[in-house]
């Protein structure tokens, strides 16, 4: 099977075997693919009609979605690790990555094992726009302190507010790294950085929406995401100047309530950390979407 490397101009085709079902993890959307191009050598192919992404970096290569197609094919998983076991000098890592709950049935009766990987935080979106009720009580605080101390405007994030915005991630990345030493958390927001860059170059092509706020003519917050499915919205970047009190709780809220022809926001998953996962609780989500990794079942010993 021929593969071939990931295209901007491969939207179409992504989009089209996308939509051929409802999905709910924000890892279903050609915008939250393609960004990781600098990290992995995307490469793609059809197998029986089934649309077929690897990803491969130092460590190995893996299939990042299941094979997407309008059923589940035994031959075509089959076919998946046959292509794995050849590009995979260690025979544990092969592996099909961000199954959905739904096919994990499919999977266990082909004798593969299957584990969580993470879950999606999927919140109503008028509960994140109108914030009532007293579980919410201190995120209003925030907002009200924000809105009586600052002479602050917000609009629409536009693709030539990168400069700015990159400056002030390297403010934010800055703030959250002060008093951290953990390699991994600082190498994840290192590498959150360039997958920034990547979608500020593509901002327009990969459809993103998002907002800004700025105060004294300077931005202080921008927040940006994409369509995951007609009423669905993923929030992929939310970053604000740490040193302005309330304003992250304000952007959240005006871009929640700028989202008006969605009914949830999903704000993905929290990474592995226990403080990501504190916050996006915080927000009292709806549901929780789990992801399944996929490995055959090891034999012998």
């Amino acid at each position: 099977m021929r593969l071939n490397k990931l295209s901007s101009k491969d939207k179409k085709l992504f989009d089209k075997y996308l939509g051929l079902e409802r999905h709910e993890l924000s890892v279903y959307a050609f915008a939250n693919i393609y960004i990781w191009r600098k990290f992995f050598d995307i490469r793609w192919g059809l197998i029986k009609n089934r649309l077929c992404i690897f990803f491969k970096d130092n460590i190995g290569s893996f299939l990042y979605l299941p094979a997407l197609g309008k059923s589940n094919s035994p031959y075509v998983i089959n076919e998946v690790f046959d292509i794995l076991d050849k590009e995979n000098a260690n025979s544990e890592f092969p592996h099909i990555e961000n199954i959905e709950e739904k096919d994990l049935a499919f999977y266990r009766d082909l004798g593969f094992d299957c584990k969580l990987k993470s879950y999606d935080y999927v919140c109503r979106r008028a509960d994140l726009a109108k914030l009532t009720g007293g579980k919410f009580k201190s995120k209003r605080a925030s907002c009200n302190y924000f809105t009586k101390n600052y002479n602050y405007s917000y609009r629409k994030l536009k693709a030539d507010d990168r400069g700015d915005c990159l400056k002030l991630y390297d403010c934010w990345m800055k703030q959250r790294k002060s008093g951290k030493e953990d390699s991994i958390y600082q190498g994840m927001l290192e590498d959150s950085r360039v997958s920034l860059i990547e979608a500020f170059d593509n901002y327009s092509g990969l459809a993103f929406q998002g907002q800004v706020v700025e105060i004294e003519n300077k931005i202080k917050g921008f927040t940006f995401g994409f369509k995951l499915n007609p009423q669905t919205f993923c929030i992929l970047y939310e970053i604000t100047d740490l040193s302005v009190k309330g304003l992250a709780q304000f952007i959240f809220r005006v871009f929640a309530e700028a989202l008006q022809d969605y009914k949830y926001i999903n704000v993905m998953d929290d990474s592995g950390l226990e403080n990501l996962k504190k916050v996006k609780m915080s927000y009292h989500p709806k549901e929780l979407i789990p992801a399944y990794i996929v490995r055959k079942k090891r034999t012998g010993g």
